[in-house]
């Protein structure tokens, strides 16, 4: 209905007055007709602003409905509506459209933010202008290793003491400079952090920190600045010892009849022994890069501990030492023959070599959990708990001079690590110092193997 039809009414009454007080000439009649149109009057505004009062209140009703997340309903039908009220109702509903799609763009965008942060690795932390984090990924718990308290409210300096971290955050935040540090968590599993810290957009303020966990990194750089050395350290010894006895012979000690075959032996061992360093090498760096094609069939670990004990048997016996076999012969295992009879030589040659004169060496065989296991348990000197970690570590020593003496590479562990991975095994120790130690090896159970479970 138009504004036109609501004002009609009020002005009738005037055109009504007007003709009466033509026509009459008594005052009374004049005033009694004025008392008349006023009280039309009177009515007709009443009616009219009762109208539009419940269309306002009407579509203010429905409007907060919308703005609280009601139901998007179009407001009940009302017979005589004005058309400036369904004007104004239009507008606002043309706007929630707008605003509705607007804020489900942004809801979409946030959901999808959310998910590519909680989808890194990297951990992440966005702070405010004052530097209390207000944001984070899921992957930053377990690397600052937080309790279930949550991160968001806190201060760098709460979650990680570390007052380089925190000067780099209030840097970001009031001079918007990045800044890049490592740091290191102490803790039962200590961390090695890098982080990144860098100011958000010009007309955003506060910081932003990624973390990443190169702990690993670190352990492979450290571990390869150790085998460097340890090569160097090894290769060095023998070939000084080559070097020094044969510019002695030229010397003059090569027309000793004494001296003169004395060193030619020393010169023979460290060339063998520098040739058994290259070739364990060689076969280790296969072994990593995965060159070297293992043939994986049927063995019989029996077979394969009694050829490998017949080959440190002399040995054994020279010490007056005694190696034991109890590995049932049905007891087969899926592997490469030549690989299984190595990894238990390489074993057998350590429990020889560091047990002492009168003791003994047993190994023992079965089927457990439905894996083969096999054990080589000595009487030697054993190793402390914080060298069990890494003797499987190339040329890792637990007593350098000791090791050295006796011969050996210090990459036999080392070679029996991979060649197990390779077969889709694994090794692990048992050891207290001076009662001796305990080695054993998990192979795939072959199908047809008899022997008993343990």
């Amino acid at each position: 209905m138009p504004l036109r039809a609501t004002l009609l009414p009020l002005l009738l009454p005037a055109v009504v007055v007007a003709t009466l007080v033509a026509l009459l000439d008594g005052p009374k009649e004049v005033f009694a007709a004025a008392l008349v149109a006023l009280a039309g009057s009177l009515m007709s505004l009443g009616v009219s602003r009762g109208t539009m009062q419940r269309q306002l209140d009407l579509l203010a009703r429905h409007t907060r409905e919308r703005a609280e997340g009601g139901a998007s309903t179009a407001a009940p039908g009302v017979p005589e509506r004005l058309d400036e009220v369904a004007g104004l109702e239009g507008a606002i509903d043309s706007l929630h459209a707008q605003l509705s799609a607007r804020n489900a763009a942004l809801t979409q965008e946030a959901r999808t933010l959310t998910a590519v942060l909680d989808g890194m690795t990297e951990g992440v932390w966005v702070t405010d202008a004052e530097g209390t984090v207000v944001r984070n990924n899921d992957a930053l718990r377990p690397l600052l290793a937080s309790t279930s308290s949550p991160l968001t409210g806190q201060r760098p300096l709460a979650l990680i003491r570390n007052e380089a971290l925190h000067d780099a955050v209030m840097r970001a935040c009031r001079e918007s400079a990045s800044s890049h540090l490592e740091l290191t968590l102490d803790g039962h599993f200590p961390r090695t952090l890098s982080i990144r810290v860098t100011p958000l957009a010009k007309d955003l303020p506060g910081s932003a920190a990624v973390f990443h966990d190169v702990t690993e990194l670190r352990r492979l750089e450290k571990v390869r600045k150790d085998f460097v050395a340890n090569v160097s350290h090894e290769l060095r010894t023998p070939i000084t010892a080559v070097r020094g006895y044969a510019e002695t012979l030229q010397g003059g000690a090569l027309n000793d009849p004494v001296m003169a075959p004395k060193m030619v032996e020393i010169i023979h061992r460290q060339s063998e022994r520098l040739s058994e360093l290259v070739e364990d090498l060689l076969e280790l760096s296969r072994l990593e890069s995965r060159e070297v094609s293992l043939k994986l069939a049927r063995v019989t670990l029996a077979d394969a501990a009694a050829r490998a004990a017949d080959t440190v048997r002399p040995k054994a016996e020279g010490k007056g030492q005694v190696v034991s076999l109890h590995v049932p012969p049905g007891l087969l295992a899926v592997g490469d023959p030549r690989a299984v009879e190595q990894v238990l030589l390489n074993l057998l040659d350590n429990a020889v070599k560091y047990t002492p004169a009168g003791g003994r060496v047993d190994v023992y065989g079965a089927c457990e959990q439905g894996r083969c296991v096999v054990r080589v348990k000595d009487t030697g000197v054993g190793i402390e708990a914080r060298h069990q970690s890494r003797i499987f570590e190339r040329f890792y020593r637990v007593d350098k001079g000791r090791s050295r003496d006796m011969g050996g590479t210090g990459l036999g562990l080392a070679i029996v690590k991979h060649l197990l991975q390779a077969m889709d095994g694994e090794v692990k120790v048992e050891s207290e110092p001076n009662e001796g130690s305990t080695f054993t090896i998990f192979l795939p159970l072959a199908a047809s193997s008899s022997a008993a479970t343990g």
